[in-house]
């Protein structure tokens, strides 16, 4: 499933038009990826929770040359599933 499908399920099941339904998803997730830029965490309970991790500097290896590179800080976006999620799947 991606963003269009979601935009059409939403719309389907709630009556609006492919239009608002589009606005509603893309409000959605762009607050998401706002929030997480600000460092912030977002939780959906019994679904998942985003955070950012940050990972310090760290000498790394070319695989291909072997030689050694310093590898920048940096932050990463980090999903965990929720428990009721994992239960729904069958995990």
């Amino acid at each position: 499933m991606n963003k269009a499908d979601l935009a059409d399920a939403l719309s389907e099941a709630n009556g609006l038009t492919k239009t608002e339904a589009k606005v509603i998803v893309d409000t959605f997730f762009n607050e998401m990826v706002e929030t997480l830029a600000r460092g912030e965490r977002v939780e959906i309970r019994g679904f998942c929770s985003f955070y950012v991790k940050q990972y310090k500097p760290y000498v790394g290896r070319n695989p291909k040359t072997g030689e050694t590179v310093q590898i920048s800080p940096k932050k990463l976006p980090y999903f965990k599933c929720g428990k009721e999620l994992k239960e729904r799947v069958d995990y």
